[in-house]
């Protein structure tokens, strides 16, 4: 007995010792202000400390979604022990890679960048969300690397979520086990599980959980229209950012660029068309399948994409705003002036064909709006039309339905800076892919033109002005007027000069809205 007291009572005093260290470091933390060492949901982190950044990289911000947990809502983290070290970043999603070795199911973690240097400072969170066609992405990207744009006056935070098949496959006995009765969302539970989260461990970073704003780009950006429209992500930010996103067309079986919305009950069916390829029926057997599966390139059969559930996405978005059912939040959304660039029929025969298939009656009005002007590949109007009908229509439509509807600030930009190299193939001048404004966001001067620092700077301005007031102005900036039912004035961002102007071919978009229409009422 007395042997047994002694070895009880040396594992105690460690026991002590040890819970006095993490004592004095927290009291440290709060004494000193954001040192290495923060206390969250889970346990102590240890981060990266420089001369006026802390960077914490692999915060888990929920349990791993393996197992039992594959294709379901994100679960609280699992508590550790001790100190974990946050200096790395996780693995990201499983997705189709060559390096098997970069991806895990267990990719639920969110990364800090904080210039503050007491947990009172409550200062504004940019919230990012990687893009990818919600089959690939990750926050290890370097673009979007976050210290650069922290350093001017903003807590910035990257998300994890699931991707492809893992994210987002829906399936009859999926639903039938859900209490909610729906399935294939799981990506967008994760990304509110992460607001959630930063709303409850922010201030710890010296951030304010009152003044978040979500910023994204593609399926980024679309993710944020769609938790602007989703009941379970209200209160979780006060603004929102977002760059070739929006979600506002119709649910339909066939799945076009800009037309990617499906019902419940249509991503089932094809979730079950796709688990028939691979041999299994139940959800057992589903999960039972090594992940490997699952990192593959989403195809026809397959349900990687958002769905209208009635849940987590009540009903076909541009209904939800017609009927005033959306987050109201100050919102900054725009485009890029050749997305078309990276997805056009690159033959006027194709281009003619592919508009007759995918637009029906209104082909030949959608031909006249984005006219072919000779030659045998496709010009600037062809690749126009693919913008608009994939991006701008979108976002043209988000910017009108919230100023009719919405209270909230509303701003609009066309991004139009022209990259050094040209596609020599195209019969004009390529303007901004898709995609190419994130370097000038993020304040990378190496992924921006050479000498481009006037319109970097601005950038960076506009976007963290927009996050701490709800509004880009300020700063000797060029002035960028509000988007109003009495006025449609977009910001033009481009290294000639940033200025106010007129939507780029409204008249078209108004094209495109009919189309939408019609789609919308069959």
């Amino acid at each position: 007995m007395q042997s047994n007291f002694r070895i009880f009572s040396g594992r105690y005093f460690l026991y002590l010792i040890f819970t006095v260290v993490l004592l004095s470091v927290a009291v440290s933390c709060r004494q000193h202000g954001i040192s290495g060492v923060v206390l969250v949901e889970g346990g102590y982190i240890q981060g990266t400390v420089g001369k006026d950044m802390t960077v914490f990289k692999g915060i888990p911000f929920a349990a791993p979604p393996i197992g039992e947990l594959r294709w379901k809502a994100p679960q609280p983290v699992e508590k550790w022990d001790g100190i974990l070290m946050t200096t790395e970043f996780a693995k990201a999603p499983v997705q189709a890679t060559d390096d098997m070795g970069s991806i895990s199911e267990d990719c639920l973690y969110l990364n800090i960048w904080t210039p503050a240097k007491s947990d009172d400072e409550g200062l504004p969170v940019m919230v990012w969300i990687y893009g990818g066609g919600f089959s690939q992405g990750a926050t290890s990207y370097s673009y979007s690397d976050g210290e650069a744009l922290a350093r001017r006056g903003v807590i910035v935070v990257s998300i994890a979520y699931r991707v492809g098949y893992l994210g987002f496959l829906a399936h009859p006995a999926l639903s039938g086990e859900n209490e909610e009765g729906v399935s294939g969302n799981y990506g967008l539970l994760d990304q509110i599980a992460a607001l959630q989260w930063i709303q409850r461990n922010i201030n710890a970073f010296g951030g304010n959980p009152d003044n978040v704003t979500l910023f994204g780009q593609s399926a980024g950006g679309i993710s944020i229209s769609m938790l602007c429209a989703s009941p379970l992500a209200k209160g979780l930010f006060r603004r929102a950012i977002s760059e070739s996103g929006g979600s506002f067309s119709a649910g339909r079986e066939d799945s076009y660029p800009g037309e990617n919305m499906r019902t419940l009950a249509m991503a089932e069916k094809a979730g079950e068309r796709y688990a028939e390829t691979l041999g299994v029926r139940t959800s057992d057997e589903l999960r039972n399948l090594d992940y490997s599966v699952f990192a593959r390139p989403y195809n026809a059969t397959g349900g990687a994409w958002p769905n209208i559930d009635g849940y987590v996405i009540p009903d076909d978005q541009y209904r939800l705003y017609e009927s005033g059912n959306f987050n109201d939040v100050d919102i900054l959304i725009g485009y890029n002036s050749d997305e078309g660039a990276s997805f056009a029929e690159k033959e006027s025969d194709g281009y003619i064909r592919s508009v007759h298939e995918r637009f029906g009656e209104y082909a030949d009005e959608l031909l006249n709006a984005y006219p072919l002007l000779g030659g045998d590949t496709v010009n600037k109007s062809a690749r126009d039309l693919l913008r608009d009908a994939s991006f701008g229509w979108h976002t043209w439509t988000w910017a009108c339905l919230q100023t009719e509807k919405g209270k909230s600030n509303v701003f609009m930009y066309y991004f139009d800076q022209h990259p050094a190299a040209q596609d020599r193939t195209m019969e004009s001048e390529i303007g901004s892919p898709h995609g190419y404004e994130v370097g000038y966001v993020f304040q990378h001067a190496d992924n921006c033109l050479q000498g481009d620092d006037v319109l970097n700077r601005q950038i960076g301005a506009y976007w963290t002005n927009f996050a701490k007031t709800g509004n880009p102005n300020g700063c000797n900036l060029p002035e960028w007027p509000q988007f109003t039912s009495a006025g449609h004035q977009v910001m033009y961002l481009t290294g000639k000069g940033c200025h106010a102007g007129p939507v780029p071919d409204e008249e078209s978009l108004k094209v495109l809205d009919r189309y939408f229409a019609w789609r919308r009422n069959r």
